[in-house]
């Protein structure tokens, strides 16, 4: 177990450094000092190692979310603590390495458990919109997870104050489902 969790770490650590590129077995082998053979032993092939740190990392995310989420004492605020909370992971290195990941590199079972784990993000908020008024507030939800994707994204081109990215995103947010 403890040689699984260093892998994945150091997965965490390649992906977020240098992006898919990075994330080869001798790299892993290196930086875990494994033999490259022994890293086999664990992960079938780089999409096994993705696959496994979204599953071990995504559920960490998505309760820190919802924490936020239940913190926050009315529906706005937690459409609010929706969008800041996600967008403050956007530095945490664990979902740099999940975001680092195209799709094109997963089988169809990995894409799918990854879009699942993203409808279940986006379930904890159809509450909120449903509390605010909106006649389908699931469509709302999916609507607001694009403005967060949106954000997501250009935090990550760096071109931007993540600070002033997640603002914009939140007023947005905001705006939106007040309608």
């Amino acid at each position: 177990m403890m040689q699984r969790d260093a892998l994945l770490d150091a997965a965490r650590t390649l992906l977020s450094e240098g992006g898919t590129e990075a994330l080869t077995f001798p790299a892993l082998a290196e930086r875990t000092g494994l033999a490259r053979s022994s890293v086999y032993e664990y992960f079938r092939s780089r999409a096994a190692v993705v696959e496994e740190l979204c599953a071990v990392d995504f559920p960490v995310w998505a309760a820190e979310i919802q924490a936020a989420m239940e913190a926050a004492p009315e529906p706005e605020a937690k459409v609010e603590a929706y969008v800041r909370s996600q967008l403050a992971l956007v530095g945490d290195r664990r979902h740099r390495a999940v975001v680092a990941i195209s799709a094109s590199e997963l089988d169809a079972g990995a894409r799918e458990k990854i879009r699942a784990a993203h409808g279940g993000l986006v379930a904890m908020i159809v509450e909120a919109l449903g509390a605010l008024g909106h006649a389908r507030p699931s469509l709302a939800a999916l609507l607001l997870q694009g403005v967060v994707d949106a954000a997501v994204r250009r935090i990550e081109l760096g071109a931007e104050d993540p600070a002033e990215i997640t603002d914009t995103a939140v007023a947005m947010a905001l705006r939106g489902v007040r309608g």
